[in-house]
């Protein structure tokens, strides 16, 4: 009912929108709220441009699910075989399985139902033929929630042929034993390793290849190749205080919200420049940095990314890497490109 009074609920221009708001209403999370909008929109009835209505996306799940005969994991399950389907399978083959599972989830479990999807898929698709264009719609990569109490993350990635033989390829290099081990007084990156060095080489192979990951990356950062993102070079942007430093605990906050612990901080600050921003001990304003012209310097654009951490728009969490310096009064209209008139904000 909810997804029913939310006109055009899946479009693309309201999707940073919507389910924000209704996680709000409802207190759920944001995601939650996102999932329960695209099942919505693939349940309800459509609306065209010139107003005629269109049957839902999925019209025997949702005749189903209306009459509660299935529910949230059995929709998760059809969804997700039509969405794997190759795009040349015939619309009316494709349809007339929608209705075979949505049939069958009143009899199963939907674990059973997940088995009896995959041998479907593979009578309506028995040579595995995928085009490009199939492989490419699925290919992705998203940190799979926020960081754990640990710090660490886990991330899902979805990578297309070309890209797991591009990872294959660097990977049989900087994850040989003996390659990039931070355990090393100066680890091999670029050369051969040492018979000694891959003999006290203690780490799994997973461990190699994420160690080989990180230094892969870690050697882009900075490249003037890559040209500057919003006013700064890319690089990792990262604040903390200077008791923190001194103390050596805590942690340092990057520009994309990251929690960096205050080891790791120093350990990158031995080869970075370092810039000291000095702020009003009670009511934390930066004390000052301006100038005369429209544009913030890059100075001035680290300062923000201290004080506001990201967007400053109300409800707001997009970080500091996706925003924009904005005046908070207008430059036509008298504003100063001072420290205390600017803000961050995301698009």
């Amino acid at each position: 009912t909810f997804g029913r009074s939310l006109d055009r609920a899946s479009d693309p221009a309201l999707g940073g929108i919507c389910h924000k708001v209704i996680a709000d209403v409802l207190r759920i999370s944001p995601r939650e709220s996102a999932r329960r909008l695209r099942d919505a929109a693939r349940l309800d009835p459509r609306t065209t441009l010139t107003g005629d209505v269109l049957p839902a996306e999925l019209p025997a799940t949702a005749a189903a699910w209306h009459v509660g005969t299935l529910d949230g994991e059995h929709l998760r399950v059809i969804t997700k075989f039509i969405a794997d389907l190759p795009e040349d399978i015939h619309p009316t083959a494709a349809a007339k399985a929608e209705a075979f599972l949505a049939e069958k989830a009143a009899e199963l479990r939907p674990d059973q139902l997940g088995v009896l999807a995959d041998r479907l898929a593979i009578t309506l698709n028995p040579d595995g033929r995928f085009s490009d264009d199939d492989r490419a719609r699925k290919r992705g990569f998203a940190w799979c929630g926020r960081q754990r109490p640990d710090g660490m993350s886990i991330g899902r990635l979805i990578a297309t042929p070309e890209l797991r033989a591009t990872i294959d390829a660097l990977l049989a290099k900087l994850a040989a034993p003996g390659m990039c081990n931070p355990a090393d007084q100066n680890p091999e990156v670029n050369g051969e390793p040492t018979e000694q060095s891959a003999a006290r080489d203690e780490r799994t192979v997973g461990q190699r290849q994420h160690d080989a990951l990180n230094a892969l990356l870690r050697d882009r950062l900075g490249d003037p190749i890559l040209g500057q993102h919003r006013g700064l070079p890319v690089t990792i942007v990262a604040s903390a205080t200077v008791a923190d430093i001194h103390a050596q605990t805590g942690y340092a906050v990057t520009a994309g919200g990251t929690l960096l612990p205050m080891s790791d901080l120093i350990r990158l600050a031995s080869h970075a420049w370092h810039y000291l921003a000095i702020f009003d001990g009670c009511d934390g304003r930066a004390r000052w940095l301006g100038r005369t012209k429209r544009i913030a310097t890059a100075d001035q654009r680290l300062v923000l990314h201290n004080r506001d951490r990201g967007c400053t728009a109300p409800g707001c969490d997009k970080p500091g890497y996706q925003t924009e310096v904005h005046h908070t009064r207008d430059w036509a209209a008298g504003g100063t490109t001072d420290i205390d008139d600017l803000t961050l904000a995301c698009k």
